[in-house]
C-alpha cells in the first residue's frame, strides 16, 4: 500500500449489511453488482481470503486487500479434547480476551458456545469468568464471528454447524442491544434457525421480559442453582438484585407470552445442592411451569472449593423432580482434559504467561 492510503480506515467487511457493503463497493469504483457476489462468497461459500472469491477481478482483490478483512478475531491457542470438543482463544482488536467452543454429538449436531463480553460483571463464585471481574461488552459482530469461524471451518470438512448456544463469557442480557442483533446474524446469515439458538442468562428480570416480548422463536435457558434466596446470593450475586421471586414471575411470564419451555441450568454442587431438601424445594418452585432441567456436575475452578457431585446423588436428585412432575436431564460435562470450560483457557493461558 503507497503513502497515500496510510490514513485508509481497514473495514471488516462482516459489520456491513447488504445495503452498506453495496455503498462500500461502489466507494472503491467497482460495480455494484460485486458486492452481491461477495455476499455470496462471504455467507454462503464462507471464504476467509479475498483471493478465493475467483469470480472477482484482480483489481477488485486488490482494492479488497487495501481498504478491507473478512474478521477481527485473533486466534492465539486452539485445543482439542479427546470427546471432539474444541476451544479457542481469541484476541480482539483492544487486547481483550475470549473463548468459544465447538461441541459434537452423537446426534451429528455440532453446537457453538460462544461469547458476549470479554469477561463478566456478573461475579458468579463459581465461575472462572465471574472471577476474573468485566472487561467489556462485545460488538455483536464479534459475537457473530465466533460462530461464523466454526461454521466456516466445519464447511470445509463437509459438515454444518448446527445449534448456537450464548453461554460463554460473559451475560448475554447485561449486553442486551448486541446479544440480539448477532442473534438476528446469526439466522439472516448463517441460516441457523431461532429454534437451534439459545440464549443464557443468570436472572436478570427486566431483559427476560423484554426478550419475552421481542417475537423470537430463540430458547431461553436460566441458571438456577440454588432455591433459597441467602444461599443463592452467596452463590451468585445478581440474586440481590432480582430474587427469586422476581426471576421466577419474569419466567412465568416468558411462558405466558412465548409458550415456550424454559430451561434451568443446576451446576450440580457436592453438599451444596444435590441434597434431597434441595430437589424438593426446587420441586415445589417450578411445578406447574413449563420447564425443564438440566443438570450438570460443577465444573470445578481454582477460585472455588466446591466440587462435582456424584453421579448417583445427581440421579437421586432427578428422581425427587420427577416427583412433583419437573423434567430433568444430566448432561455430559464436556472437554475434561483441556481447559474448555467457561473462562479455564484464560486463566490457564495467563498463568503460563503465553499471552503478551
Amino acid at each position: 500500500m503507497d503513502g497515500s492510503h496510510k490514513d485508509l480506515k481497514i473495514v471488516n467487511l462482516y459489520e456491513l449489511g447488504r445495503e452498506e457493503l453495496g455503498e462500500f463497493v461502489f466507494g472503491l469504483g467497482e460495480k455494484r453488482y460485486r458486492a452481491q457476489q461477495i455476499w455470496g462468497w462471504m455467507y454462503e461459500q464462507r471464504v476467509d481470503r479475498f483471493e478465493s472469491m475467483s469470480n472477482l477481478p484482480q483489481a477488485t482483490l486488490a482494492r479488497l486487500n487495501e481498504t478491507a478483512t473478512l474478521g477481527s478475531l485473533e486466534l492465539i491457542v486452539r485445543q482439542h479434547s479427546g470427546d471432539g470438543t474444541e476451544k479457542r482463544l481469541y484476541r480482539l482488536h483492544d487486547g481483550q480476551l475470549i473463548e468459544s467452543v465447538l461441541m459434537p454429538y452423537d446426534d451429528d449436531r455440532m453446537t457453538a458456545c460462544i461469547s458476549s463480553q470479554a469477561g463478566c460483571a456478573m461475579g458468579c463464585v463459581f465461575c472462572a469468568t465471574g472471577q476474573m471481574g468485566f472487561g467489556r461488552n462485545l460488538t455483536a459482530v464479534e459475537i457473530f464471528e465466533q460462530a461464523m469461524i466454526f461454521a466456516r471451518e466445519l464447511a470445509e470438512r463437509g459438515q454444518r454447524l448446527s445449534n448456537i448456544v450464548f453461554m460463554g463469557m460473559g451475560e448475554p442480557f447485561h449486553n442486551y442491544d448486541s446479544s440480539l442483533e448477532a442473534v438476528r446474524q446469526l439466522m439472516a446469515r448463517l441460516k441457523i434457525g431461532a429454534r437451534h439458538i439459545t440464549i443464557s442468562t443468570v436472572g436478570l428480570a427486566p431483559q427476560i421480559r423484554r426478550f419475552a416480548d421481542e417475537g423470537l422463536q430463540v430458547k431461553l435457558a436460566v441458571s438456577l442453582h440454588k432455591t433459597e434466596d441467602e444461599q443463592r446470593s452467596a452463590l451468585m450475586p445478581v440474586n440481590k438484585r432480582w430474587n427469586i421471586d422476581e426471576l421466577l414471575d419474569a419466567c412465568r411470564y416468558y411462558v405466558a407470552q412465548t409458550s415456550r419451555r424454559i430451561t434451568f441450568e443446576w451446576a450440580a454442587i457436592a453438599g451444596e445442592n444435590d441434597t434431597d431438601a434441595e430437589a424438593q424445594r426446587l420441586g415445589q418452585l417450578l411445578s406447574g411451569l413449563l420447564c425443564h432441567v438440566n443438570i450438570i456436575p460443577l465444573n470445578p475452578t481454582g477460585g472455588y472449593t466446591g466440587v462435582p457431585a456424584h453421579s448417583a446423588r445427581i440421579e437421586r436428585f432427578c428422581r425427587v423432580l420427577r416427583g412433583y412432575g419437573v423434567s430433568s436431564t444430566v448432561r455430559v460435562r464436556r472437554g475434561l482434559d483441556i481447559d474448555a470450560g467457561c473462562g479455564q483457557l484464560i486463566t490457564a493461558v495467563m498463568q503460563k504467561d503465553q499471552v503478551g
